[in-house]
């Protein structure tokens, strides 16, 4: 059955209109995605105290893990120029630099030796990001969903994070990044949304 020039014009609108509405969406709050103001503002009041050897390993892990989401979206915007692995690319180098703040303050051993994208010194973390790579570039739409993952798998570990931290500073980080996450989750679900299937036949 053939379509009519009004119902594929109609289709191509839509696309058009909601693919620009992920494209120009802002997904960046500038009160979310800056925990060095948080934890510079508290640097003078609290010592820095003890962290746990969970404690220590968390923190760590949360570098590494910013290090991932800002290499894959550095990877995604450079294959697809699209706005939302733009903005957030930038937000996840914030989110790295916070997490060296902690490692400083607490003079820990940074993970990251050589802070070149896509490249880790954790063997995990470079299957995870080779992984994401390859999947993400079979289209577009399948790196949204990889950056949807990358998103969740932060939010649950940073709250797992949370749920024994006891040192204000780490406290205060993890909670930024918390919110900057669920935005950033928000604004990839957006975008998968977006996507909309033409019909065969046409």
């Amino acid at each position: 059955m053939r379509i009519s020039n009004y119902f594929l014009w109609s289709i191509i609108l839509v696309v058009a209109f909601m693919f620009s509405a992920c494209q120009n969406e802002n997904p960046v709050s500038t009160t979310l995605v800056d925990p060095n103001l948080k934890i510079s503002s508290i640097e003078g009041d609290v010592p820095p105290g003890e962290l746990t050897e969970d404690e220590i390993a968390g923190v760590i892990h949360m570098r590494l893990e910013e290090k991932l989401a800002r290499d894959v979206y550095i990877m995604f915007g450079n294959l697809y120029n699209h706005q939302v692995f733009l903005n957030i690319q930038a937000a996840e180098q914030k989110h790295m630099d916070a997490m060296k703040k902690i490692i400083i303050r607490y003079e820990l051993e940074d993970p990251v030796i050589v802070d070149d994208p896509g490249v880790f010194s954790d063997p995990d973390f470079q299957a995870l990001y080779d992984q994401y790579i390859l999947q993400g570039q079979i289209s577009l739409a399948e790196a949204f969903l990889v950056s949807k993952t990358i998103e969740e798998v932060d939010i649950t570990d940073l709250e797992y994070q949370l749920s024994f931290v006891d040192n204000q500073d780490v406290i205060k980080v993890y909670t930024n990044l918390l919110a900057a996450s669920q935005s950033h989750l928000a604004a990839f679900i957006k975008c998968i949304g977006s996507t909309v299937q033409v019909p065969n036949g046409i």
